[in-house]
């Protein structure tokens, strides 16, 4: 029926469904499930094959190091560890003598330490009256600390006066900053390449449990 200019219809407008086509409709809780599952993919994803926090429990690595310090750790840069495997893939590089390395602890592998890498494969490692030597040369040892006076002879466990040793390939050689207070590879030995789990890269929280405060002008250094 033909309308006349200025006319209004009264008639119901008709509207067209397409066939197959619905409009789904998501719950709140779906949503915010599946959030929560994608962010913990990606938390466990990055946690796995690119940073790790860590926690410094002992004084071993003052005072680069302090107890409270929590760390992140690059875990790209030395290859990624393959699942029920002691092998690594998209390795960059291999640990260099002065990096403060996270790896497994030898003696129990459930434990992580953390040291400074002095020695890799084929070096030859020697402590003398506490001065470090690396392939018969003096190494300036910058970062080392020693708060006991008192220099230990070769048979007191080889805390000041060690080797000389030749690092094995695949090994490395870690001590702590703290030389006087470490339990390092002078006392259980070498680590595997492949037991490393990452390079320490920043501080970024740092707690002190005596004063029970922040140390709020560590955190974001580099750990060097």
């Amino acid at each position: 029926m033909a309308k006349s200019p200025g006319e209004t219809s009264t008639e119901p407008e008709a509207t067209v469904k397409l066939p197959g086509l619905r409009r789904k409709t998501r719950s709140k809780a779906a949503e915010y499930f599946e959030a929560i599952v994608l962010a913990l993919i990606l938390a466990l994803f990055i946690r796995t094959f690119i940073v790790q926090a860590f926690k410094i429990p002992s004084p071993s690595m003052e005072p680069t190091l302090l107890i409270g310090d929590h760390i992140l750790v690059n875990k790209f840069v030395y290859g990624v560890g393959i699942p029920f495997s002691d092998g690594k893939i998209l390795k960059l590089r291999d640990p260099a003598r002065g990096e403060v390395v996270v790896f497994k602890f030898p003696k129990n592998k459930k434990m992580d330490f953390i040291k400074r890498c002095v020695a890799v494969g084929g070096d030859t490692v020697e402590i003398r009256d506490k001065k470090l030597y690396v392939n018969g040369a003096a190494v300036e040892d910058s970062q080392a600390v020693f708060h006991d006076k008192f220099v230990r002879g070769s048979l007191l466990q080889g805390r000041d006066n060690f080797g000389p040793v030749t690092v094995p390939q695949g090994k490395l050689f870690f001590l702590g900053d703290n030389r006087d207070n470490s339990n390092d590879s002078r006392f259980w030995g070498f680590v595997d390449e492949n037991d490393v789990r990452g390079k320490a890269m920043f501080i970024y929280w740092s707690w002190d449990r005596v004063k029970t405060w922040p140390r709020f002008s560590r955190m974001g250094d580099g750990i060097k």
